[in-house]
């Protein structure tokens, strides 16, 4: 009799319609919901639609599969701060723009606002994880420099003023984005979360004339 074919160790218990992006997606989800340390294996199982040995061998441990997940939404970040911040020839509106995408996102949980996914996650295990602390900065840092090309960008077509930094202006955009972040989590209105993305893009970038 013919011996069986043996499944590679590799493929054991994937589904057949196994997506990589999208189980990522879905475990991203699920640590946004309930935070890293809230969220156990069984959940993250539940949400991929595959197993524990499967999650194992295509991502690694719980803590490689949510590094991996703040990869994948910085990527996502990435994408906005290159469509949204060049959506518009002045920066103002465009850093209007950038915010109110921002608010869709963050307001956009199943189960109420949730504001940013690595702030609202990954700073409450900074303190004391290393690898998170290091990707947390990252991107911290991605955004900075990000809106600071934006900002250079508009120094040189007269948007701002000649003798600022645009370094720190876009730090300070930065931290109107964090803080939207916070406070959509914490139920703020969306008219109240306006208010304040917009006046801190006409305080950077008021348009004259």
């Amino acid at each position: 009799m013919a011996e069986k074919a043996r499944i590679p160790a590799k493929n054991r218990g994937r589904p057949k319609n196994y997506d990589p992006d999208r189980a990522l997606w879905a475990a991203l989800e699920q640590f946004w919901g309930g935070g890293y340390a809230a969220t156990s294996l069984d959940a993250l199982a539940a949400s991929t639609g595959m197993n524990r040995p499967s999650l194992y061998a295509a991502f690694g441990d719980k803590k490689a599969l949510y590094l991996k997940t703040l990869t994948r939404f910085t990527a996502e970040m990435r994408a906005a701060l290159g469509r949204d911040l060049y959506a518009h020839d002045h920066v103002g509106d465009a850093l209007k723009q950038f915010y109110a995408g921002a608010l869709d996102l963050y307001l956009s949980g199943p189960d109420g606002p949730r504001g940013c996914f690595a702030i609202c996650t990954a700073t409450a295990e900074a303190a004391r994880d290393a690898d998170i602390r290091e990707t947390l900065e990252a991107v911290l840092k991605e955004i900075d420099e990000g809106l600071t090309a934006r900002l250079t960008l508009a120094q040189a077509r007269g948007q701002i003023d000649a003798a600022a930094d645009p370094a720190s202006l876009a730090r300070l955009a930065a931290a109107t984005l964090h803080s939207l972040a916070v406070r959509a989590r914490a139920g703020e209105p969306r008219k109240t979360l306006d208010s304040l993305a917009n006046q801190t893009a006409s305080l950077i970038a008021p348009k004259r004339g």
